[in-house]
């Protein structure tokens, strides 16, 4: 009989997270989707309820949520080195990506088309969604007044709110329902650097100005690659004018072509600013921060669920991250389910996920090309 507290092998946490990081498209609930499916479903590696508790805490941090969810499931697995493998293989294969198109982009002046592909691929991607709000749905929404908040924070999301405020709210709601009980006190504290960081100089840009800058992206942005797009614009475009605007927006739309997290966009800026330097600078800077907080995360989260208050306000938030992914779902599948053929691939992924349990990334793949078929045929 294997000894139990044996550290498993970094082999496994390795083949994982470099597969998601070369397949995984969709944004962050679309990781998040794969990530429940292949290390709560298919391994066993953690509890429905520790991986709610993984990701509605990450939610709370600033940086690539998704991201950091991958560092804590590594953290859980492995302790430090998992964390750090698994940061380094999703995080490399969306970098890597990301700098082929920005080389691409210098020397042509364009981005390579990829549409076909992600006309396969996020169908897949919306099924996958939905199957893991569907699973922790259940698990977060044990007790009705969850689900009340649930239902509560998924029409705050539709109707534009923060996803920050949402989360904040919710596990406030929560922890004051909470309050009388128990005799334990709060176990809340998250390490904030301070936001100054990065007083970059109007001119040359010099890497360690570029490292700075990023740096301080990867701790004050909270939400989605768009809450990323406007601190960039204000930063790289209109205080520095390191980039122009169009050059701006191609960058974002390079990170979402490539799979992984949409932060990989520092990639294509640093390489715009600094070359292969700069962009080697850029992607470290910004998930440097994600690295530590994450492995706070993954420390923590155990003993704040031991506490009555501390669970009560996780329970708050992962009621209202089960919502914000659910009201992406919604989103997603509006822009990307437009004719037969989207609905067709998403409705069949469904099934195949559900009835046969077939591994999310050959559906991936089998969407993809797929969608590139279908895409050189119209």
């Amino acid at each position: 009989m294997a000894d139990p507290t044996r550290r498993p092998p970094l082999g496994e946490i390795v083949r994982l997270f470099l597969r998601l990081g070369v397949t995984a498209f969709g944004g962050p609930a679309a990781h998040l989707g794969l990530m429940q499916h292949e290390a709560v479903e298919r391994r066993g590696w953690l509890s429905r309820d520790r991986f709610l508790d993984l990701v509605g805490a990450c939610n709370l941090l600033p940086g690539p949520s998704s991201t950091q969810v991958a560092m804590a499931l590594g953290y859980t697995r492995a302790g430090w080195r998992g964390l750090l493998v698994a940061g380094a293989c999703f995080i490399v294969p969306a970098s890597a990506a990301t700098l082929a198109l920005a080389w691409a982009y210098v020397r042509y002046s364009s981005l390579p088309q990829a549409q076909g592909l992600l006309y396969g691929a996020k169908p897949v991607m919306v099924a996958i969604i939905v199957q893991a709000v569907w699973n922790l749905g259940r698990m977060a929404y044990r007790r009705w007044t969850l689900a009340a908040a649930g239902l509560v924070c998924f029409a705050a999301a539709l109707a534009g709110m923060p996803p920050i405020a949402i989360l904040l709210v919710c596990g406030g709601l929560a922890l004051v329902a909470a309050w009388p009980q128990g005799r334990s006190t709060p176990a809340f504290g998250l390490a904030w650097i301070p936001a100054g960081l990065g007083g970059a100089t109007a001119g040359a840009a010099a890497l360690s100005s570029l490292f700075f800058v990023f740096l301080k992206l990867g701790v004050v942005v909270f939400g989605s690659g768009y809450v990323l797009l406007a601190f960039l614009r204000t930063d790289l475009v209109d205080r520095l004018h390191w980039v122009t605007g169009p050059q701006l927006l191609d960058a974002v739309t390079a990170g979402q072509l490539t799979p992984g997290p949409v932060f990989s966009t520092a990639t294509f800026l640093g390489y715009l600013v600094h070359g292969w330097s700069g962009a080697a600078v850029a992607t470290t800077a910004i998930f440097l921060p994600s690295f530590l907080m994450a492995g706070a995360v993954g420390a923590l989260a155990g003993h704040i669920r031991k506490s009555v208050r501390g669970a009560a306000f996780l329970d708050g938030v992962n009621a209202a991250a089960v919502a914000l992914m659910a009201s992406v779902a919604i989103l997603l599948g509006r822009a990307t389910l437009v004719d037969g053929w989207t609905w067709a691939l998403g409705l069949v992924s469904a099934i195949l996920l559900v009835r046969y349990r077939v591994n999310s990334t050959w559906l991936i793949c089998a969407g993809a090309a797929a969608g590139i078929l279908l895409h050189s045929m119209a």
